[in-house]
C-alpha cells in the first residue's frame, strides 16, 4: 500500500473506531433504531478498514513454494470481504431494525438531544475522512474521468475509502432526519424508515464495490497505456522482430504478470536471444515498474532456426 493510501485508511478508521462508540453508546440511551443502524454502520466501516490493511500486510508476505507468484492478490480479496460486511453487517441489519420498528412500536419516541449531538460531531469526523480520501483520489485520478478512477482503477483501497465515507455522510444525513422527524412528530415512523433508508444506502454501496472488486478478483489484464508502453519498450530491443502473442494479469495493486511470445532475429544463436530476453525485461521494467513477474517465449520460427 502506497504511504498516502496507507494514510487514508489508518485516518476512516480511526476516526470511524470513535464514531461507533459514540453512536452505540447514543443508541443505547435514546432507544433510536436509526442511531443503531449508523453506529452498525460505523462499526462495518472500521472493521473494513482493519481488512484492508491486513489485506495489505498479507500482501507482501513471501512463500515461493506455496505461492510462486506471490500473494499480491490478498488486497483484492479483503477488498470483497469488505464489500461483503458493508452489504450484510451493515445494510442488511439496518433495514432488519427498521422492519421490526415499523411492525412493533416503542412505547416512547426516541429522546433526541445525545442523538443530535452525536451526529454532529460524527459528520464533522467523516467530513474529514472523507477530505483526506478525495485528495488522494484526486492525485491518483489523472486524466481518467470521475467515474474510470472509482470503477476502472486496479488498486481499490481510495475507491472503497471514499465510497464508504460519501455513504457515512448520507447516511448521517439520514439518520439526521430521521430524528429531528421522530421528535417533532412523536411518531415512531420517521426513525423505523430512516433505518430502512440508511440500510438501502449501504447495501447499494456493498453491492457497488463487490461488482468492482469481483472483477479485480477475477483477474483484469493491464491498462492499455501499461500494455502500450511494455509493447514500445519490447519493440525496442536489439534482436525483436515482432512480438506475436502479449498476455497481462494484474496480481495485485502494484504487480502485473506479462507473458510473451517474441520473434526473433533467426541469425541470432542461443546465447544471443538470452541477452536480448534479458535486455527485453530489463527494458520493460524501466518502463512500467508494476510488470514484476515477465515471461518470454521465443516464437516457433526461431526455434526451429536456431543457432546453438
Amino acid at each position: 500500500m502506497k504511504l498516502g493510501h496507507q494514510k487514508v485508511v489508518l485516518a476512516a478508521m480511526s476516526g470511524n473506531a470513535v464514531i461507533t462508540a459514540a453512536k452505540t453508546a447514543a443508541a443505547l440511551v435514546s432507544g433510536s433504531v436509526a442511531m443503531l443502524a449508523e453506529s452498525v454502520h460505523s462499526l462495518a466501516d472500521t472493521a473494513n478498514q482493519a481488512l484492508l490493511l491486513l489485506g495489505t500486510h498479507l500482501g507482501k508476505k513471501s512463500d515461493p513454494v506455496r505461492y510462486p507468484l506471490g500473494r499480491a492478490t490478498e488486497v483484492y480479496f479483503w477488498a470483497f470481504v469488505v464489500a461483503m460486511m458493508l452489504f450484510l453487517l451493515g445494510g442488511v441489519f439496518a433495514v432488519y431494525e427498521g422492519v421490526r420498528k415499523l411492525l412493533v412500536p416503542p412505547d416512547q419516541p426516541a429522546a433526541p438531544l445525545l442523538p443530535l449531538i452525536v451526529l454532529g460531531i460524527s459528520a464533522v469526523c467523516e467530513a474529514v475522512s472523507f477530505a483526506i480520501a478525495f485528495r488522494e483520489f484526486r492525485t491518483q485520478r489523472g486524466n481518467r474521468t470521475f467515474r474510470e478512477a472509482l470503477f476502472a482503477g486496479k488498486d481499490p483501497t481510495v475507491p472503497i475509502v471514499l465510497l464508504e465515507d460519501t455513504g457515512a455522510l448520507l447516511g448521517l444525513a439520514l439518520a439526521l432526519a430521521a430524528v429531528v422527524a421522530t421528535w417533532l412528530t412523536g411518531s415512531h415512523l420517521p426513525d423505523a424508515l430512516g433505518s430502512i433508508a440508511i440500510g438501502v444506502l449501504l447495501c447499494t454501496v456493498g453491492f457497488l464495490l463487490a461488482r468492482d472488486t469481483k472483477s479485480l478478483l477475477i483477474g483484469e489484464g493491464a491498462t492499455a497505456e501499461d500494455r502500450q508502453q511494455a509493447l514500445t519498450a519490447i519493440q525496442g530491443t536489439g534482436g525483436v522482430e515482432a512480438v506475436t502473442q502479449m498476455l497481462t494479469y494484474h496480481l495485485g495493486p502494484d504487480t502485473v504478470l506479462l507473458a510473451l511470445k517474441v520473434r526473433f532475429a533467426p541469425d541470432l544463436s542461443v546465447a544471443e536471444v538470452e541477452r536480448a530476453v534479458d535486455d527485453l525485461e530489463a527494458r520493460v521494467r524501466a518502463r512500467v515498474p508494476i510488470m514484476k513477474r515477465i515471461f518470454v517465449e521465443p516464437d516457433g520460427d526461431y526455434v526451429e532456426g536456431a543457432k546453438p
